[in-house]
């Protein structure tokens, strides 16, 4: 476990059970996930300016995060259907706490 995550169930859990009156450790919130997403505007002219972002992400978070395609046509920004415009990852449960302990 990560000890971000063990200060949070010991300490932080308790005593907000304690000052809002929470009957159940359930009702408590907590951080279910975080999801990071970069667009990428100049990815339409250069295909390797995709790569470096993702690279770049994938070292922020240590994960390799998903790329996206753009959903329709816009002629003013010059993208086309299904062109690569950005990327994005969600980060879960403990790799949650270990990504917010490191930044």
């Amino acid at each position: 476990m990560s000890r971000l995550y063990d200060f949070y169930k010991d300490t932080v859990a308790k005593e907000m059970m304690a000052k809002f009156g929470y009957k159940s450790i359930m009702e408590v919130p907590r951080i279910e996930k975080i999801t990071l997403n970069m667009g990428v505007g100049e990815a339409v002219a250069d295909k390797k300016v995709m790569d470096h972002a993702v690279a770049d992400m994938q070292k922020i978070a240590g994960q390799k995060p998903v790329v996206t395609k753009s959903k329709k046509s816009i002629a003013g920004f010059k993208i086309r259907e299904n062109y690569p415009v950005g990327c994005k990852l969600h980060c879960a449960a403990i790799v949650c706490m270990n990504f917010l302990t490191a930044w």
